[in-house]
């Protein structure tokens, strides 16, 4: 599954760039008991470069996410630039669970308990009175939150549960609506491959077809191990459904990862250089074979932007993996307690349900939801998915929040803006729909060759937030 975590931002002249030191918070471990005193450190990073130390701010916060906290954020990104205009003094807190702010001894599936979207605004709520206090901030000051993927969403509900501390949020690429099947994920992955080229997606389409047709057969099979570097050979697997479908999902994964964040001015793990229009010219080029001689291509490409000498689809690695409940394990840079919250809280799940679409219908819903089984326990099935889907969508009202002061930022090549809001419904809560643009554009640093309509969006946050700052 791909997340939308916000990734580092890409600026050229960034070893010139100061380093920000880390900081600590005692922060509480469950703010909904009060009989529970437990406490744990909490970072956060502060810029005061730019601050001119007026009691009433404004004060802007990032706010962190399903990955580590970067400092590369403080002093850089359109956040920072719009706080060099209006000498606003700068946070950023990291999520409970993801980097070095870790609540508990481990990650078992007993203590992922505390970890919640509502005990995350908690922890921002928390982080902002002590600030007030430690910086002598007056009551009249002005916090300006500013999230993108999951913290996109956080800021548009920290507006709606705390107004009393939080005056402005800009949401980017935030999906409030949570849904246990997104189907529309691929729906619109296969759209944005359109807008390369035409014959993209039939490519994608007739290689898939042709991945399925091989698979009946042993030399098929040994044929898709030699074209796929597949790290197992999928002939001696074949009866394994979850790791067919884990195969077909890790390759749809190559095409989703891509489109999700195409040219966004992030620092990429040797994929930064690699886009939709990268993609399709691959999928275009008769010379490299029939369209699974194709999409072989695309793969090989994407292994080794990931330094990966084979293509490992095996789902009980995979789940084992997932079940590491150590913070030095590789899944706690993220992996597993994103998928509990998925399990837990939001669904999310990118599956093959939608019809007709590119990548097969070899990942279902069901699938996901058996990885919520097997990577969390049996409690975690359907009926518990959907009534947590039900109950976040209850507690934060989905698409039809209620607030002012929120500005909603989408890019309709990001698959995500399937859940925001890309239409403005009230005039207090805006919404910029930017035509071309992936997941969490608008935060990055501005580059030369951004299309205009970016430049645009930039300009028309910018004013929202001097308006936000002049109530």
């Amino acid at each position: 599954m791909v997340g939308g975590n916000l990734g580092k931002p890409f600026h050229y002249r960034s070893s010139k760039l100061k380093t920000i030191p880390e900081k600590w918070f005692i922060q509480n471990l469950d703010h909904f008991n009060p009989g529970n005193d437990q406490k744990w450190r909490q970072r956060y990073f502060v810029n005061e470069d730019y601050y001119k130390g007026a009691p009433s701010g404004p004060v802007f916060l990032m706010i962190g996410g399903e990955g580590e906290a970067s400092d590369k954020w403080m002093t850089q990104g359109a956040w920072i630039d719009y706080a060099k205009v209006y000498k606003a003094l700068c946070f950023q807190l990291e999520h409970r669970y993801y980097g070095k702010s870790r609540p508990t001894v481990d990650l078992s599936t007993k203590n992922l308990q505390y970890l919640t979207s509502q005990q995350a605004l908690a922890d921002l709520a928390f982080f902002i009175e002590m600030m007030n206090e430690q910086y002598k901030l007056s009551d009249d000051v002005k916090w300006i939150v500013f999230g993108g993927s999951y913290p996109g969403s956080l800021a548009a509900w920290m507006r709606m549960k705390y107004p009393h501390l939080v005056h402005g949020a800009m949401s980017a690429s935030g999906p409030l609506l949570a849904e246990v099947d997104f189907k529309d994920y691929f729906k619109i992955v296969d759209e944005a491959l359109a807008t390369s080229s035409n014959t993209c997606g039939t490519a994608v389409k007739q290689g898939t077809t042709q991945i399925e047709i091989l698979l009946r057969h042993m030399i098929g099979q040994r044929n898709i191990n030699e074209k796929f570097k597949l790290c197992d050979p999928i002939d001696q697997n074949i009866n394994n459904t979850n790791d067919v479908s884990n195969l077909f999902e890790t390759l749809a994964g190559n095409f989703a990862g891509v489109v999700q964040y195409n040219k966004d001015n992030r620092i990429g793990k040797g994929k930064s250089n690699i886009t939709i229009d990268s993609l399709c010219e691959i999928m275009d080029n008769d010379n490299l074979g029939p369209p699974i001689d194709r999409l072989a291509a695309v793969n090989t490409l994407l292994l080794s932007a990931d330094n990966q000498t084979c293509l490992d689809y095996k789902y009980d690695k995979m789940v084992k993996q997932y079940r590491n409940v150590s913070w030095d394990s590789e899944t706690s840079e993220g992996g597993r307690q994103w998928t509990y919250q998925t399990c837990t809280e939001f669904g999310f799940f990118q599956t093959s349900s939608y019809s007709p679409q590119n990548f097969g219908n070899k990942f279902p819903v069901d699938f996901f939801v058996q990885q919520c089984i097997d990577i969390f326990g049996p409690k975690y099935n359907k009926d518990f998915l959907n009534a947590s889907v039900r109950r976040t969508n209850t507690l934060y009202g989905a698409l039809n929040i209620d607030v002012t002061n929120v500005v909603f930022v989408h890019g309709s090549i990001d698959p995500w803006h399937a859940l925001g809001i890309t239409k403005t419904q009230t005039l207090g809560a805006p919404a910029i729909y930017i035509d071309g643009t992936a997941h969490c554009a608008n935060m990055y640093p501005k580059a030369n060759d951004d299309p205009p309509q970016l430049t645009a969006a930039r300009i028309q946050i910018a004013e929202l937030i001097d308006s936000w700052i002049r109530l």
